[in-house]
């Protein structure tokens, strides 16, 4: 597969001030050198997005319907070689990557279809003095940032919905992983989007561009995914001009096992929620609540399911684990584990950086871990499991809850007693006696400090559309 390296502006592939090198995470090999952007690039974006802004949205929504759909089937078609590209960049197996570009491809199927469905209203008024007419338009250039666990997924959620509603955009996506993502621009050019409407830049230093590109007027709407504690500081930004800010924020997702819960099926349920994507997604499962009654059984299973994990670069079929996507998230990983160690936790597999050259991590349970330990406060984002003993629902509900997150939670349980502890959980999605929820056709977001707003299912084209009431005299 051709990799691209230069940023996308205007149509038109170009360099930058300056480059960054990008590397294979479990290697150290060199992919490439990314151009990255200056001032004068990222204000070029805009411009180019501003420009291309009125034919755009002017089109027809079953042309902008059909370019999404030829989207998807040359995602499809190059799905091996972009899965190649995301475990070079990223360090996560094979398996892991196949799936993304999948479920990258679904977001183009999925907001293909909405494009030409965005529902309006007609009615007579109450009073019966007006016809009230709602509509809805684009809301115009949108600034898309995307992080680096999902460099396909994360890119094709925001950008699929913001074509299917007309708007133009500029991509920032993660440093760690640029080159999926211009992958992707270019697939999107060979698909029939016209010049200007996506544009992908680099900039460095980040933070000062971004906030500069929030404050031009012209600029009306930002798609975050990332940390809470970055989106804080994006929502000051984002009150200058107003605005609109669409946050996928940071999580610390519970996994309750209740009493009367079948292990061996729990423990299925609990990997899949776990390990996707190497531990490493805002959904995965990061504090296991687990009833008395089975902690012993649960703890012996889980631990030896995750013992067995083999641990290997991403590209091997022999590994089930890949590389973390640098050094730097390695080792924060390992400082998380080696803390709750010293505060009581024991490690029933796992727990030490292997020796060698690379950015792994084993996978690591974690039993005993007190309900006070720091590391059930920690979006870990690796491949970790703390286990905490509990006594009942209530117990296991109020430790769930006591969080400033709330993006997903998962139970496990007979149906009617997880059913009813799914409703007392402060979370925008459960997971009930699965472990993976993520569907494009199904709204994805939190509550409380994990996010605003909402992406895939009905509710994401409208993160990129305004609504608009026309009186009409009756």
């Amino acid at each position: 597969m051709k990799i691209f390296s230069d940023l996308y502006i205007d149509g038109r592939w170009c360099g930058g001030p300056g480059r960054m090198p990008g590397s294979h995470p479990a290697t150290g090999a060199l992919i490439a050198n990314v151009a990255t952007a200056g001032w004068d690039e990222c204000a070029a974006a805009i411009d180019a997005a501003d420009r291309a802004a009125a034919d755009w949205s002017g089109t027809p929504p079953r042309q902008r319907s059909e370019v999404l759909r030829r989207a998807f089937e040359l995602l499809k078609d190059e799905a091996e070689e972009f899965a190649r590209l995301i475990t070079r960049e990223n360090g996560k197996i094979l398996a892991d990557a196949r799936a993304e570009v999948d479920y990258a491809a679904e977001f183009f199927r999925w907001f293909a279809e909405e494009a030409v469905r965005v529902p309006g209203d007609f009615r007579l008024s109450p009073a019966g003095d007006k016809t009230i007419i709602t509509t809805h338009d684009p809301i115009g250039v949108s600034l898309l940032i995307t992080p680096w666990n999902f460099p396909a997924a994360m890119a094709t959620r925001k950008i699929a919905p913001a074509l299917a509603a007309g708007c133009t955009m500029i991509l920032k996506p993660a440093a760690s992983t640029p080159l999926t993502a211009l992958a992707i621009a270019d697939l999107l050019e060979r698909a029939g989007v016209p010049s200007g409407v996506v544009n992908v830049v680099l900039p460095v230093p980040v933070s000062p561009a971004v906030h500069r590109m929030l404050q031009d007027p012209r600029v009306r709407s930002l798609s975050f995914t990332g940390s809470t504690e970055v989106g804080r500081v994006l929502l000051h930004a984002c009150a200058d001009t107003v605005v609109r800010a669409s946050m996928e924020l940071g999580g610390n997702a519970p996994f309750l096992v209740l009493e009367g819960a079948d292990v061996n099926a729990a423990v299925d349920a609990a990997m899949a929620a776990k390990m996707r994507n190497g531990g490493a997604a805002c959904t995965a499962a990061n504090r296991f609540y687990v009833h008395d009654s089975l902690v012993e059984a649960f703890t012996a299973e889980f631990s030896a399911r995750m013992s067995a994990l083999r641990l290997g670069p991403g590209e091997d079929p022999d590994s089930d684990l890949g590389s973390l996507v640098s050094v730097a998230e390695r080792d924060k990983v390992a400082v998380a584990v080696a803390q709750a160690l010293r505060h009581g936790a024991r490690t029933t597999t796992g727990g030490q950086c292997p020796g060698g050259a690379g950015a792994f991590f084993p996978a690591t349970v974690l039993a005993d871990v007190p309900a006070s330990s720091a590391i059930l406060r920690t979006e870990i984002f690796g491949p970790v499991a703390p286990l905490v003993t509990v006594g009942s629902q209530d117990e296991a509900i109020r430790l769930a809850n006591d969080t400033p997150f709330g993006l997903i939670s998962y139970v496990y349980g007979p149906s009617t007693d997880a059913l009813r502890v799914a409703r007392r959980l402060e979370a925008g999605m459960v997971a009930v006696n699965r472990g993976v929820v993520s569907d494009p056709a199904a709204s994805f977001g939190g509550v409380k400090q994990s996010g605003l707003g909402r992406e895939g299912g009905f509710d994401g084209i409208h993160e990129f559309l305004e609504t608009k009431y026309i009186a009409l005299d009756a």
